[in-house]
C-alpha cells in the first residue's frame, strides 16, 4: 500500500502523457507521480484509493512531473469522491486493483506505423503490462517502451501478420498471432489477463 497526497488537475480527460485517446464518458482518471509513474509502465494500471472521506477507483492516463513519489493527481470527479474540491490536497493511501475492463487486450498501432518503423500500444488490459514481445524468425525480441506509452521497434516489425507475446506485471503472459500490421488503428487480441494474482 502506497501513501502520499491527492490532488486534482482541471483538464483531465483521459488523455495525457500516456497518449491514450480522450475518455469524455470516463473521468475516473488520474496522473500518476512521475517516480511511480517509471517510464510510463504504470500507463493504463488501475489504482483504489482511500481518501479522508471516501474512496475511488481510478485509472492512470498521465504523468504527474511535479508529484513526490507517492502521491496522485485526480480528476475533479474523482476527488470529489474522496474531499470536498475546496481541500485541495489530502492525504491518500492506495493500491494497485485489477482494471474492470471486458473483451479481450488491444493493440493500438500508432500513426505512421510501418514495415520499417513499427509502434504498439496495449490497451483495454486488465493488468498494467510490463513487457511486449514480438516474434521475429523463430525469437521472441522485447519490444523498447518509450516514455510516452508505445512499444517501439525503430526498426520496423516486418509487413505482418505479427504474433505477440504481452507479460503484465504479475507475471500473467498472452501470445497473440495473425495480427495485421495497422496504421493508426486497433486490432484486438483473443484474450485478456486473469485478473488474480495466481
Amino acid at each position: 500500500v502506497h501513501s502520499g497526497d491527492g490532488t486534482y488537475y482541471d483538464f483531465a480527460d483521459g488523455s495525457g502523457n500516456c497518449s491514450f485517446p480522450a475518455t469524455p464518458d470516463d473521468l475516473m482518471v488520474g496522473a500518476m507521480n512521475h517516480v511511480d509513474y517509471s517510464g510510463s509502465a504504470v500507463c493504463g494500471a488501475c489504482v483504489h484509493i482511500d481518501g479522508p472521506e471516501g474512496s475511488v477507483d481510478v485509472r492512470v492516463v498521465d504523468q504527474c512531473p511535479e508529484c513526490p513519489e507517492g502521491n496522485i493527481d485526480l480528476s475533479p470527479e474523482a476527488f470529489a469522491l474522496i474531499s470536498p474540491l475546496e481541500a485541495g490536497r489530502v492525504s491518500i493511501s492506495w493500491e494497485y486493483v485489477p482494471c474492470p475492463v471486458s473483451g479481450p487486450v488491444i493493440y493500438h498501432f500508432k500513426d505512421g506505423s510501418n514495415p520499417w518503423w513499427t509502434a504498439v500500444q496495449i490497451r483495454n488490459h486488465r493488468n498494467a503490462v510490463a513487457t511486449l514481445e514480438v516474434l521475429q524468425g523463430d525469437a521472441w525480441v522485447e519490444v523498447p517502451r518509450l516514455d510516452y506509452n508505445y512499444f517501439v521497434q525503430d526498426t520496423g516489425m516486418g509487413e505482418g501478420p505479427l504474433s505477440f507475446r504481452i507479460t503484465d506485471v504479475l507475471g500473467h503472459t498472452l501470445e497473440d498471432s495473425g495480427i495485421p500490421l495497422l496504421d493508426d488503428a486497433d486490432a484486438p487480441g483473443a484474450e485478456q489477463f486473469p485478473d488474480c494474482d495466481g
